[in-house]
């Protein structure tokens, strides 16, 4: 087994080799040289710190003994917290993840340090180390979970958080397990919790389970608004955002859900509903001025929208102005553009070679992955090129057609959309003896890729 008796044997031979004195090597590392005698002969432990100047002063690479160490100071013995934090955050930063593993494997056997790992993960994902911090805090959840707490709760939040993939059963089954959890956090913390895991349900387009934690969001963010205003002095906010937000983006949830059901009416009046809740803020501070701001922005947007979904054509010159602005948007917006234009069978030529730079930006990963929530942006990549694919092909343009078809079929298949494979298996059914050969080759080539669990 790797150890650091391993770590004072490469040592003591790199001083043979280089035939250096102790007090050379001592002068070398930075290391007081009766110390360094202490560590060389076993009778000292090693610090993270003392290990990184020896590695260092030997011409190897930080981290190269990290294994080692580990096993020798938190397996083979028992672990002190001095050394064991150090330890995890120059792995964390290393990308060394499977050191981390191994050590918090057997430290949380005994339960010794399960409040100090939690406020190292909590600083983890403060600080955007993930994989790091989803190691840590999937320890704590499983040495705790028969406890029932806040800490727990707040553990499968953020496992929830990190555990997000392009792959809606992945999906459905981390929302699944987190649910139970939420009633023990925080109760503005809560707030994120619900609105994130809406979000989650909406990129899966479970509709109606958005449209009841929507609802349960409005009433919590009211409570909360409610207790705040009893309240002689503010307390610290424990919440992402003001509170005012949460209920403004709970109408903008339900507006999204009315919107799928194709109740435009409806989404109107919601649209109207969280304009109105921004618009009475007072006083806002710098950060609710931002936040107005893209309400109101969102609420201008989407009321173009769903004029255009229900087949009010007049207002899209004033919506493309918007999103001249708005270029974030576009993915969304072309997407239901092009769906309506579909549905009225209406020519929108002059829309698509107005926005034909940023549409085939679209086409581009790095684009794609920039965008906050990926999983809905992934969906609206995919429904985008389908309502493509189907508008040229509607105008006899084939070849564009097809190739927007199999960019669509591409991403489904990558991302196991079912229902988008087979809408797009069928489509290219009715033009297939129109498809040139490359573009047979490449449908071949992917339904040829498409793994069996798609279809069983």
């Amino acid at each position: 087994m790797e150890s650091v008796r391993k770590v004072r044997g490469h040592i003591e031979k790199y001083m043979r080799e280089k035939d250096l004195k102790l007090q050379h090597f001592s002068d070398i590392t930075g290391i007081n040289v009766g110390t360094l005698s202490a560590i060389l002969k076993g009778s000292r432990p090693m610090s993270m710190n003392q290990l990184n100047q020896i590695t260092s002063a030997m011409g190897l690479e930080k981290g190269y003994f990290y294994e080692s160490y580990g096993v020798e100071s938190f397996i083979e013995s028992a672990p002190h917290w001095r050394r064991l934090e150090p330890y995890l955050y120059g792995c964390a930063e290393l990308g060394k993840l499977d050191c981390i593993q191994q050590v918090i494997t057997h430290v949380t056997d005994d339960r010794s340090y399960i409040e100090e790992l939690f406020d190292v993960a909590e600083s983890f994902f403060a600080r955007g180390l993930k994989e790091a911090a989803r190691i840590l805090y999937e320890c704590v959840a499983d040495s705790e979970k028969y406890q029932h707490s806040e800490r727990l709760a707040l553990c499968q939040y953020r496992i929830f958080l990190l555990h997000k993939t392009m792959n809606k059963f992945n999906n459905l089954n981390a929302a699944l397990k987190f649910e139970p959890f939420i009633e023990k956090l925080n109760e503005e913390v809560q707030l994120d919790a619900i609105k994130d895991l809406a979000n989650l349900y909406g990129a899966i387009n479970l509709w109606d389970k958005v449209f009841q934690l929507a609802d349960e969001l409005l009433r919590k963010a009211d409570f909360q608004v409610q207790l705040q205003s009893k309240r002689r002095k503010r307390k610290l906010r424990t919440a992402s955002y003001p509170l005012f937000t949460y209920k403004a983006y709970a109408n903008l949830l339900m507006a999204n859900v009315l919107e799928e059901r194709k109740q435009y009416r409806q989404a109107l009046e919601k649209t109207d509903i969280y304009e109105n809740i921004v618009d009475e803020v007072s006083d806002p501070t710098k950060e609710e001025q931002e936040l107005i701001q893209r309400f109101k922005g969102w609420a201008e947007g989407n009321r173009y929208l769903y004029k255009i979904l229900s087949g009010d054509f007049e207002v899209l010159n004033h919506y493309l102005d918007y999103l001249d602005n708005n270029h974030e948007e576009i993915s969304t917006a072309f997407t239901y553009i092009v769906q309506a234009a579909n549905q009225y069978s209406l020519n929108i030529d002059h829309a698509l070679n107005r926005f034909k730079e940023q549409i085939n930006e679209l086409r581009t990963e790095e684009y794609v992955r920039g965008i906050y929530n990926e999983q809905t942006s992934n969906f609206r990549y995919i429904r985008l090129f389908y309502e493509l694919a189907k508008y040229r092909l509607n105008q006899n343009q084939i070849d564009q057609g097809i190739d927007h078809l199999i960019t669509s079929l591409q991403r489904c298949v990558s991302s196991n959309d079912d229902m988008m494979c087979i809408k797009c298996i069928d489509l290219y059914g009715k033009y297939r003896n129109r498809a040139s050969k490359t573009q047979e080759e490449l449908y071949t080539k992917l339904i040829d890729n498409l793994s069996v669990p798609t279809f069983r």
